[in-house]
This record gives C-alpha cells, structure tokens and sequence, in this order.
C-alpha cells in the first residue's frame, strides 16, 4: 500500500549503484524525488530515468535531488547509470526492504518493484505519492507538482 501524503519517509540504509551507503536521512534539509522503478535497463525504466536525467537541471534549480530504486545489483544499477549518464543516485533495494516499507511491493520475494514516485520535503514528510506512472510523461508531472522552492 502507497504511503500517505504528510506522513513521514521512513528510513533505510541501503547501497546506491557506487557501492555508497545511502540513507534517507542524508537527504534531510532538501527536497526529493524518490522515485522506484521495476528493473534497470529496460524500455519502460530507461524512458522515466531518461526522463528525470533530462529535467533534473530543473530539478536542481528548484534545490529537489533526484533518487531511484529498484531491486538491481550494485552491478547492475551502475551498469544502467554509466549507459544513460544518469546524474543521479540509484539505490539498489535487493533485499526489498525499502520497496516493502514504502509500498512498492507487498512480500519480500516480490520479483520487481511497482512504479511509484515520492516527493519527500526537507523535513522528511511526504508531500506528493504518484501511484499511476506514465513513464514517458511521469517526470514532467513530478516537476510540476512540486512547491515553489521555499525561500533562501
């Protein structure tokens, strides 16, 4: 089940496709996109990943980072990173604890995870949960549905 807009990100420590550990907490005092994607290097992934590679100078100007998630390798999430030049982070959820807790799938052996997007604020709370992905539309949505930066 999607978590709820206003709850809080639950954390994880994870490794991202640099073999780096990641944690939800280093992201705090900035915005999110976090968004989990079924399998590296496919069409569907490679489309919405391209997507978010090619606003997230915009992303960027609005001071939101950009994460992915899926159940890949180490290996393989960098891989599909070097492929597209994607400038963003991807985590790599083998064990699917990151997918179970924030609704991306429901078992620990489920065999990918479901496309769902996350806007996180910089205090943790989730302030938008996409459920309904049109992967070549999807990043563009996102972008729109961000609050206007809060002030410097």
């Amino acid at each position: 089940m999607i978590l709820q807009v206003g709850g809080v990100a639950p954390d994880f420590l994870v490794k991202d496709h640099l073999n780096r550990d990641t944690s939800i907490r280093q992201f705090r005092g900035k915005r999110l996109v976090f968004f989990f994607y079924p399998k590296a290097d496919t069409p569907g992934c490679t489309l919405e990943s391209c997507g978010f590679k090619d606003l997230y100078p915009q992303f960027q100007e609005r001071g939101v980072e950009v994460l992915g998630c899926s159940f890949d390798t180490v290996a393989a999430n960098a891989a599909f990173v070097k492929k597209y030049d994607l400038p963003y982070a991807l985590l790599c959820d083998v064990d699917r604890e990151i997918a179970l807790a924030y609704g991306a799938c429901d078992e620990p052996n489920a065999g990918y995870a479901d496309r769902i997007t996350y806007i996180i604020d910089e205090d943790g709370f989730i302030s938008h949960a996409f459920s309904h992905v049109e992967t070549r539309t999807h990043p563009a949505k996102v972008l729109e549905a961000l609050p206007p930066s809060p002030p410097a």
